[in-house]
């Protein structure tokens, strides 16, 4: 629905404002050129089931448009991607998104410049067609038959994921109990880790498996994977192709999250990230939108502890929204979320990290806050854009986007009651 035409009347439009705004970078400031080269490689992936309208447990309100179908949600993508040129890959879950051809869904993708990101399984949910619930859980269960259902659903995961060309899992269990006495916890565990040991020995030579947590909910009392500490245990366990992956939204409120994740890139078990915002609880809402600040920390010690292990900012780490767009549209969300990650990636590559160190050495809190604050506070919008610009995208991806009526284009073609699988 965008063409390369369209955005090159828009941009043109934009230019002269834009080229104002670059100016004071590309004359004073000898850091712009690298950092515009490393926010041109830094691709972000999409969650196929971030393209349909949201909800929670009490209602959902679709808002027309919604992709009905596999082909339609990489459609979708590619359209992000060609807006901002970030967005370069997809990530499925299963069984939501099973493809029927897989060679001609990896073709569909390509043709858009999308490639395929973790997979993702899902038991926390019984489908129409499966033998056993997973009620009390899944990879925990007592019953050794569910635990038995659940690792060959991860398996078949693998397997579409190798089909599509993605080179890794992302397993997140809604495992745990809601009241105190329910669950043995000591069984717990190793019932997930046992189940989490088969899975990994079916991964291929060159895949990971992504170990996420949650602190709750669905389950209230306990939660057999519920924080990073328990993720690292079960990865350190599980062996080298395991890690830990970080939902910023599935901690307990005023969790420091920045330090969690300098401590995972210490013992070399970070795997990627799930970018989100809350404000209570996992309320899945627009990354930056509610805590910019602690945004750019986290961004601060991807930064450092990359560079320290001399790590590809842009393939090293998996990078992925988690969003759910509840009063939103998707696409317009997403690529809120895409250009806030953005700036906080592009403020934290501002630190004077040897000025920072200084101040550590001596213990100057004051100095070393000021070196934070003066790039998180920097506006680095025009670096952004110019690396839109010169990657072929638009300058403003989200004006072009409603420039253009896209949502109401879709509702025509889709029709205004469609509903996509996901959240």
């Amino acid at each position: 629905m965008i063409q390369t035409n369209q955005i090159s009347d828009h941009n043109d439009a934009l230019r002269p404002a834009h080229q104002r705004k670059l100016a004071p970078w590309t004359d004073a400031v000898e850091h712009a050129e690298p950092i515009i080269q490393k926010l041109i490689e830094f691709q972000i992936a999409i969650p196929s089931w971030a393209l349909g309208t949201g909800g929670t447990r009490f209602g959902r309100f679709p808002g027309g448009g919604e992709p009905r179908s596999l082909e339609e949600k990489i459609a979708d993508v590619g359209l992000l991607h060609a807006l901002n040129r970030s967005s370069g890959a997809i990530s499925l879950h299963i069984p939501w998104d099973i493809p029927t051809d897989p060679a001609a869904i990896r073709q569909l993708a390509a043709s858009h410049g999308l490639a395929f990101d973790a997979v993702n399984s899902n038991t926390f949910q019984d489908q129409s067609d499966q033998t056993l619930s997973y009620k009390f859980g899944s990879l925990q269960h007592v019953d050794a038959g569910v635990r038995q259902q659940a690792i060959d659903h991860n398996i078949e995961v693998i397997r579409h994921g190798v089909e599509l060309g993605s080179k890794s899992i992302t397993v997140w269990l809604s495992d745990g109990s809601c009241f105190p006495g329910q669950l043995n916890f000591r069984k717990a565990f190793n019932n997930a880790l046992n189940s989490l040991g088969e899975i990994y020995a079916a991964l291929p030579s060159d895949w990971k498996m992504f170990v996420e947590y949650k602190a709750y909910e669905p389950n209230f009392y306990s939660t057999t994977v519920g924080d990073w500490g328990s993720s690292l245990l079960y990865a350190s366990k599980l062996g080298d192709k395991a890690y830990t992956l970080v939902d910023l939204g599935h901690h307990l409120p005023n969790a420091n999250i920045e330090q969690i994740v300098a401590i995972l890139l210490n013992e070399q078990k970070l795997g990627g990230f799930h970018f989100n915002d809350s404000k209570y609880g996992d309320d899945d809402l627009t990354a930056g939108s509610i805590k910019p600040y602690q945004l750019f920390l986290i961004f601060n010690e991807l930064v450092d502890g990359m560079d320290a292990r001399g790590m590809n900012h842009a393939t090293d780490l998996g990078w992925m929204i988690d969003a759910s767009h509840n009063v939103k549209d998707p696409l317009e969300d997403l690529l809120q979320s895409v250009e806030a990650i953005q700036i906080a990636y592009a403020q934290a590559l501002l630190v004077d990290r040897l000025a920072l160190e200084e101040a550590r050495e001596a213990n100057d809190a004051v100095r070393a806050q000021e070196i934070l604050q003066d790039a998180a506070r920097t506006d680095v919008r025009p670096l952004v854009a110019e690396a839109r610009l010169r990657a072929g995208a638009s300058l403003n991806p989200l004006a072009l986007f409603r420039a253009q009526n896209i949502r109401q284009k879709l509702i025509q073609e889709r029709g205004s009651k469609t509903v996509a699988t996901g959240l």
